[in-house]
């Protein structure tokens, strides 16, 4: 599903159909504050060291889905159905494999350089960090237990009481519309938009750009979130992040 275009999404994710054509503008926020109470994380490529976590699972089955990604974007099939095209894929010898295999080759994706410690300085700060990905949440679940993240929210696929997949997936954060669960979680945590922030690094992360406060693109690897964020820091390192929250503490 999510995130996979070709061996490279980010770079490439602009010369594809962009969904932003077909959504409904945001009303960016418009009262800054100086301070940050919640950060929203992307997973792939921001908290993880891979472009993907389906492209992950992807390239160990040596599955494509090129074809649903353009579809996907022009809004010919929807998030289920865009998770359901992928998982269908994950076979062998004609029969989904268990779910034991895709969390096995997940355990192999390295966390990004810095997290720990940049988590540590937000937690130091009571900031609260929560992870808002469309990648699969057996990475996220991991990665939060790794590096203490407790508000986890990210899709997912199920499996048959013997633990094969079904070919059916649980959605729970819309690719193109993060800004949604970014509104619902700030609400259910009791925190103002103007004293949030959003870390990621793809154009599918400005919808949560325009919602917050602060967008930040970590090591963006498109134009549109370069252009629409407030804070760019490149390369792979999360702890450059530090002194950008140091400015709202």
């Amino acid at each position: 599903m999510y995130c996979y275009m070709t061996s490279n999404l980010m770079t490439l994710s602009c010369n594809f159909y962009c969904y932003r054509k077909k959504k409904k503008k945001i009303n960016p926020v418009t009262n800054k504050s100086n301070n940050i109470d919640l950060v929203f994380f992307d997973m792939d490529g921001v908290l993880t060291d891979t472009i993907s976590s389906w492209k992950h699972i992807h390239d160990y089955f040596e599955t494509s889905n090129e074809k649903s990604v353009e579809l996907y974007l022009k809004g010919k099939i929807d998030d289920l159905e865009f998770i359901k095209r992928d998982v269908g894929l994950w076979k062998i010898n004609d029969e989904f494999v268990h779910i034991d295999i895709i969390r096995n080759v997940l355990n192999k994706v390295n966390l990004m350089n810095g997290a720990k410690k940049c988590m540590s300085f937000l937690k130091n700060h009571n900031i609260k960090p929560v992870i808002v990905s469309a990648g699969l949440d057996i990475l996220a679940n991991r990665v939060g237990d790794e590096i203490g993240i407790e508000h986890i929210y990210a899709n997912g696929v199920l499996n048959d009481e013997n633990g094969r997949l079904t070919g059916e997936g649980l959605l729970r954060v819309e690719l193109t519309n993060k800004d949604k669960v970014v509104k619902e979680i700030a609400k259910d945590l009791h925190v103002e938009l103007e004293r949030c922030a959003a870390v990621g690094n793809s154009c599918f992360d400005v919808p949560m750009f325009e919602t917050c406060g602060v967008g930040i693109a970590f090591n963006p690897g498109d134009k549109c979130v370069r252009k629409l964020a407030d804070f760019i820091v490149e390369g792979k390192d999360l702890s450059k992040l530090i002194p950008v929250f140091q400015s709202f503490v």
